[in-house]
């Protein structure tokens, strides 16, 4: 089983050892206190000097984890393996859900998947197998939900190449959907790049009706900022 980076026993000091020494000299530096967010992002932000100018300033971090979905994954992989690497630089793992198809019912969708995608499953479990990537297999569990019970942690940074990957923000961490080149960067150990977001407060009043769920005014938000 993995471990969270704060126990990691690889002689690194571990995520959570100095974090708050790390947050102390950037709050410093700003002469204000932090977001949640922000917490997250400096934590895992490459310093090249200045500060970050939000909506404006492309910046790179160093993520903690990937996640791939068996689609997504392919490309992915075939890109990773012409860098010439032993093996992938951050904890990553390949979940086999997205090419199962429900039709007629969980036991007969599996063996239908298994038997269509044969050759597909077996190229993501050999190179996962040797590039040392965590490999669940059909019938494991849907990536979203797998990745948040078992691989999410509070503060953590990790990407996935998939849309829902935000939901393992429900155990506190920054988790964010990307496409296959970037997972490709930070598996063979470079710096991942985001230009650096806007923060937006936000004061709710009044109170939710008995139908209404944080996922509603997340909703209602975005479209009122966004589409």
């Amino acid at each position: 089983m993995e471990k969270f980076p704060a126990d990691a026993e690889d002689g690194a000091l571990g995520y959570y050892t100095d974090l708050e020494a790390r947050l102390a000299r950037i709050r410093a530096r700003l002469h204000r206190p932090l977001s949640l967010a922000e917490k997250i992002l400096f934590a895992h932000w490459v310093d090249r000097g200045g500060l970050p100018v939000p909506g404006s300033s492309t910046e790179a971090f160093h993520p903690d984890r990937v996640a791939m979905q068996d689609a997504t994954a392919q490309m992915a992989l075939l890109q990773f393996m012409s860098a010439g690497r032993a093996e992938v630089a951050v904890p990553t793992t390949v979940h086999c859900d997205h090419l199962i198809r429900a039709r007629s019912g969980a036991r007969e969708d599996l063996m239908i998947a298994e038997s269509t995608n044969e050759e597909v499953y077996a190229f993501l479990a050999s190179v996962s197998a040797k590039y040392g990537i965590g490999f669940w297999q059909p019938g494991s569990g849907i990536i979203h939900q797998v990745v948040l019970e078992h691989y999410a942690f509070p503060g953590g940074l990790m990407i996935g190449t998939d849309s829902h990957t935000p939901n393992a923000g429900g155990l506190g961490m920054l988790a964010i959907g990307v496409g296959g080149a970037d997972a490709v960067d930070v598996l063979v150990g470079m710096p991942w790049e985001l230009q650096w977001p806007k923060r937006i407060g936000v004061r709710l009043v009044g109170r939710l009706s008995g139908w209404t769920s944080g996922k509603d005014v997340i909703l209602k938000l975005a479209g009122l900022l966004t589409t």
